[in-house]
């Protein structure tokens, strides 16, 4: 089912504005709220034909009789040729053209006139996110971000701090889980206090020690975890935090003119990521509880969590590839927040400079106070 919005105005389509969080023409600027717009009812003859249209195939002339010879380019040609079971196509409301899409991807653009397409038979049923949080930040916010964002470093060379280079910059929502979990920990642990102290020409140090026992209670509410296999997971991590408060619960027009895609990992699945993840935090919590002491040596540590429920949740990011010295560099935006994340190239040059500069400090500190005790 392609679901296309049109503005009642002019009939062009609409598209999701960030700043004003609502529906907007890109004809007339017309603007309407996201629960203004009608719910697309199914389409069952519409899926029907989506999910039944022919496969692409090569093409198979005269001049290829021979069916070995044929099978011989098939193979050739590997990943050229489409297959149903990692795509589908879709008939674009708009012009007709068809829209080949990857099975998890639930809203894309045409690649022929542009429109922004839901595809609603992906987002429905057990395939249906909970929540969203929308885009705060639009594309234009985005790139004068990243410019100045790149500008600003320190250690990068000087043409890459231009950012004149953006090969292309997408908005996508990204598929989380939200994880509530709930936990208990407890210690078990001898700590000690040291102090020294001076009596006459002598100096003693005193060593008391204590029996220390925790145990606490922990509930963690929203733990993000991305579940799409083609993100990277050590990007996505680095663009927290997201603010909550502006959680929505899921309708489709939020997706309009941006690119989404389904969950490839299910909560069950990405489970021992998210408790290998808190049990850290716990840990973190745990000895934080035992402070005022000099040392402390655990004789037993227990951290039992169990997992209360796991939200399927859409995430605004902004993914920007720079085009720098015939290599692609990957970044990430957070399209709520604006932070951005990423490995910038280092310029050898600046990086000399900065190493030769802290080691001339560390050395002139080092004659001032040979200079003071001799």
């Amino acid at each position: 089912m392609v679901v296309q919005y049109k503005c009642p105005g002019c009939g062009a389509d609409m598209r999701y504005d960030a700043a004003t969080k609502k529906l907007r023409c890109g004809s007339c600027g017309k603007r309407m709220e996201i629960d203004d717009m009608p719910r697309p009812e199914p389409d069952t003859e519409e899926e029907d034909a989506g999910r039944d249209a022919p496969e692409v195939e090569l093409f198979r002339g005269e001049d290829i009789a021979d069916e070995a010879e044929f099978e011989r380019i098939e193979r050739e040609a590997g990943s050229s040729v489409f297959d149903g079971q990692e795509g589908s196509q879709y008939v674009c409301n708009n012009c007709g053209a068809v829209v080949i899409t990857t099975t998890d991807t639930t809203a894309t653009n045409c690649s022929f006139c542009g429109a922004p397409v839901v595809l609603g038979d992906r987002l429905s049923g057990k395939k249906a996110p909970v929540w969203l949080i929308p885009f705060r930040v639009d594309k234009e916010q985005a790139i004068s971000a990243f410019r100045k964002w790149c500008g600003n470093g320190k250690l990068t060379p000087k043409d890459f701090m231009t950012a004149d280079r953006i090969k292309n910059i997408t908005g996508m929502y990204v598929p989380f889980w939200l994880y509530d979990m709930d936990g208990t920990g407890e210690a078990d642990c001898t700590a000690t206090r040291v102090r020294s102290y001076s009596r006459g020409d002598y100096i003693y140090t005193e060593t008391k020690y204590y029996h220390v026992y925790r145990r606490v209670h922990m509930t963690y509410a929203k733990v993000p975890v991305d579940a799409s296999e083609k993100m990277n997971d050590e990007l996505m991590d680095k663009l927290e935090p997201f603010s909550y408060s502006e959680l929505t619960h899921f309708n489709m027009p939020y997706l309009a003119g941006y690119l989404a895609e389904q969950y490839n990992y299910d909560d069950k699945e990405l489970l021992p990521r998210v408790k290998e993840r808190v049990n850290r935090y716990a840990n973190e919590y745990l000895a934080s509880t035992i402070k005022g002491y000099s040392g402390v040596i655990y004789h037993r540590k227990d951290i039992h969590l169990n997992p209360v429920n796991a939200r399927y949740t859409l995430l605004p990011v902004w993914m920007v590839c720079y085009d720098y010295h015939d290599s692609e560099h990957i970044f990430a935006m957070n399209g709520q927040t604006g932070k951005i994340v990423g490995k910038p190239p280092l310029s050898k040059q600046k990086m000399a400079m900065w190493f030769a500069g802290i080691s001339a400090g560390v050395f002139a500190l080092l004659r001032l106070v040979t200079m003071f005790f001799v």
